[in-house]
């Protein structure tokens, strides 16, 4: 016998998560709508398999800093940008993904006006930041959508992934930032923001910017 228990009543422990298989588009759609916006809960879905994490705090901060340590480099750098945050990206019955935080940079001006982001009407985000990613499913999402560049922030590393024709390959340097050595700078940014706070830090980080 089975046993069919509503979405919303499953109740997951902060760092835990659930995966379910032989799941269709049309289920996961559901889902979504069950779950709400207001869910904390982070969602990846890749060919019928679904990933349901509950972040731990330890998650959220790291890519909220992060976020601000773009939107800073951008800024000294007189770029425009657009951060879509957790928007939900659907690659209708193949994937869709919560990402943590996700930007339009190279893309900003093709996004201006847009409160729906539907990938069939627009780019997909030019770079995709998570913390504490260890499922190949979330890059898997992410091919399918066709984001350039993803980060993954995880045990105090950053590891910077750009898409080609083979699927994600790991490089040193990010193409959005050039000249920057973000996989040492960003580690030591985000330590210090927890150890000393992130305004104080972002402070800092404006100030020293045309040494770095």
């Amino acid at each position: 016998m089975s046993v069919t228990v509503p979405i919303q009543a499953i109740e997951l422990t902060p760092g835990s998560q659930i995966i379910i298989p032989n799941l269709s588009w049309q289920e996961f759609e559901q889902i979504l709508i069950d779950l709400g916006e207001k869910s904390s809960s982070r969602i990846t879905y890749y060919r019928g398999t679904l990933e349901i994490m509950s972040p731990l705090a330890l998650h959220e901060r790291p890519h909220r800093i992060i976020a601000d340590i773009v939107k800073v480099i951008l800024d000294i750098q007189g770029r425009d940008w657009e951060d879509f945050g957790s928007t939900t990206l659907k690659r209708p019955e193949i994937a869709g993904i919560e990402p943590d935080t996700c930007f339009y940079i190279q893309n900003a001006d093709k996004v201006k006006g847009c409160t729906n982001l539907d990938l069939k009407q627009y780019p997909p985000p030019d770079l995709a930041i998570e913390a504490d990613v260890t499922s190949k499913t979330t890059l898997d999402a992410y091919e399918a959508m066709g984001v350039p560049e993803v980060w993954i922030y995880r045990s105090k590393q950053l590891k910077i992934y750009l898409l080609s024709n083979q699927g994600y390959v790991e490089i040193a340097n990010s193409p959005i930032f050039p000249g920057l050595p973000l996989t040492e700078l960003i580690p030591q940014l985000v330590q210090k923001a927890i150890d000393e706070g992130t305004s104080r830090m972002l402070r800092d980080l404006r100030n020293q910017f045309p040494q770095l």
